[in-house]
């Protein structure tokens, strides 16, 4: 899938001349590799041994894993008065929201930005309002927002025959039929985004569990997103890319195995709005999502009154005790020698990945769910920070943006960390952050080749889409490469994936263990994360949990 070769001669003949002065000066440089949980992950696959536990901890709750599900667990228990509970870190704090930061530079580790949340993502809101990032009227069809973290212009670019040009649907320079087709997609969105079903809700909502039962809806999830629109008509060939690469920048798959309910859920789902913003604002940082987890792990401290509450080190096993689950936890000990202890607790809340909780739990089928048979595939991502001195010069047409995408590209294009720094300038400085869904292969395969790699290879799969719109020009600015490889990173919606019985009884559990991660949703986005550990929050403090 090496399909930039025709895009070089295009992108790079404004800059022939310099490149070829240069190109004596052009160095490569040599990436810094990180495979954040992948070590313990597979000590936990393949039964490595662990010390005995040499001490016993009492808490109320456990909530193992402090990622976007497990934090807002935390929050939520702590914003009600519930004291007595305990986050034990995991590999990573933040997951998939983590981010870095080099000489002063903040940039994402992996999500980037957040939809203007719907009416229906109540947490979301009340989430930023209490961080001060909704100003006034969470409640309301408009709020209004912090000017700084709405999405600046410009927001979106297209590179397409060796011209950027505003947003990443193609309309310009197509065959009027591609452009009618293109418009009538977007006006069923448009329509989507109200539909209710014969129960009254609302067919795709945000979180999914507040999404119509319709069995007439509930249907496209037994199609692929491809098959449902050449059932419909659509033949577009730019119309199918852009919609290959939304299932595969919000899904880490093609749109040829995700499900068409899915496909349409990506769009139909998200109608949030802003008093101040136009519509498809995103909110968005420098660090990408990290910022709301470490606000909510401010919020939490500011009123536990003491940063104890999360706990280094990861969760081992989880077992039945009468006086309720018992956790081993390997935990940092004296001169960095690990140590293993245990958490008595009342509750516990697994706010990891399924595929981890299942060998953490020896009987996690009693729950109703058999990983041999309910396990969602996962998709494997890298995420390649490339921190530049300066920019490289630019194919014409539309301005460097927030967000960059090759059409057709091999990746899933790049964003600029600096973009929301209230400049009048641009930085002298700056991070360009590239994505990267290895769907062209199955996730076993892509997860081979990632785990057997040499560092060239991948810094020459990081810098695919980067190389298409600047060419070898754009070595001579990037200083230094950090490329994360998350091996599993998000959860894929294939078809079916509605219907699964597995993730519908772990939804359903209450009782001494608690599940909460965006996986039951059976996919990664914020929002499912957030509302799985509200809820299992909920559930803690005796709330009735909403109608799923």
């Amino acid at each position: 899938m090496r399909r930039r070769s025709f895009l070089l001669g295009a992108a790079t003949a404004a800059v022939a001349g310099t490149a070829g002065y240069y190109r004596s000066r052009i160095v490569e440089t040599t990436p810094e590799l990180s495979y954040p949980g992948m070590q313990a992950g597979h000590a936990l696959r393949d039964g490595a041994s662990w010390p005995q536990p040499s001490a016993t901890l009492r808490h109320e709750v456990a909530i193992l894993g402090a990622g976007i599900a497990g934090l807002s667990c935390a929050w939520k228990l702590a914003r009600e008065g519930f004291t007595d509970f305990v986050v034990v870190q995991g590999p990573e704090f933040a997951g998939n929201a983590a981010a870095g930061q080099r000489d002063g530079l903040d940039y994402p580790l992996g999500a980037h930005y957040l939809p203007l949340p719907s009416l229906a993502s109540t947490h979301v809101r009340e989430m930023l309002a209490d961080f001060g990032i909704i100003e006034r009227g969470a409640g309301e069809a408009r709020p209004y927002y912090d000017e700084s973290i709405l999405v600046h212009s410009p927001q979106e670019r297209l590179l397409r025959d060796g011209r950027w040009e505003e947003g990443l649907l193609p309309m310009t320079g197509l065959p009027e039929a591609d452009v009618a087709q293109h418009r009538k997609f977007l006006a069923l969105i448009d329509r989507l985004h109200t539909e209710v079903g014969n129960d009254g809700r609302k067919v795709f909502s945000i979180p999914i569990a507040l999404s119509s039962r319709d069995p007439a809806w509930r249907a496209l999830d037994a199609l692929t997103f491809r098959q449902w629109l050449e059932r419909e008509g659509y033949t577009s060939p730019a119309l199918h890319w852009y919609l290959n690469y939304c299932c595969r920048d919000d899904y880490g798959a093609r749109y040829d195995v995700v499900s068409a309910w899915a496909g349409l859920h990506y769009f139909a789902s998200r109608d949030g709005h802003a008093a101040n913003a136009g519509e498809g604002a995103v909110l968005t940082w420098p660090g990408g999502l990290a910022v709301l987890a470490q606000r909510m792990r401010d919020a939490i401290t500011l009123k536990l009154g003491h940063a104890g509450w999360l706990m280094p080190g990861a969760a081992l096993r989880v077992q039945d005790a009468p006086a309720g689950p018992r956790v081993t936890c390997l935990i940092p000990g004296p001169d960095a020698v690990p140590r293993a202890c245990v958490l008595q607790t009342r509750r516990t809340v697994c706010a990891m990945p399924l595929f981890v909780a299942q060998r953490i739990l020896p009987d996690i089928r009693a729950y109703g769910y058999d990983p041999a048979v309910h396990a969602s595939a996962h998709a494997p991502w890298m995420v390649s920070n490339f921190v530049m001195e300066g920019y490289p010069l630019e194919a014409p047409g539309e301005p460097l943006s927030w967000d960059n995408v090759i059409y057709q590209g091999q990746a899933l294009g790049y964003v600029v960390s600096t973009h929301q720094l209230l400049r009048v300038t641009r930085t002298p400085r700056s991070v360009f952050t590239a994505y990267h869904a290895l769907s062209s292969q199955t996730p076993q395969a892509a997860r081979n080749w990632l785990t057997r790699a040499s560092p060239e290879a991948l810094r020459a799969e990081a810098a695919a889409d980067l190389i298409a719109a600047y060419g070898n020009e754009f070595w001579r600015h990037a200083r230094q490469l950090e490329i994360t490889v998350r091996g599993h990173a998000m959860a894929t919606p294939l078809c079916g994936y509605l219907s699964n019985p597995g993730l519908a009884a772990l939804r359903e559990v209450d009782g001494p263990v608690l599940f909460a991660h965006a996986d039951l949703s059976g996919y990664s986005v914020f929002e499912e994360a957030s509302w799985w550990g509200v809820a299992a929050a909920g559930r803690i403090l005796g709330q009735k949990p909403a109608p799923a």
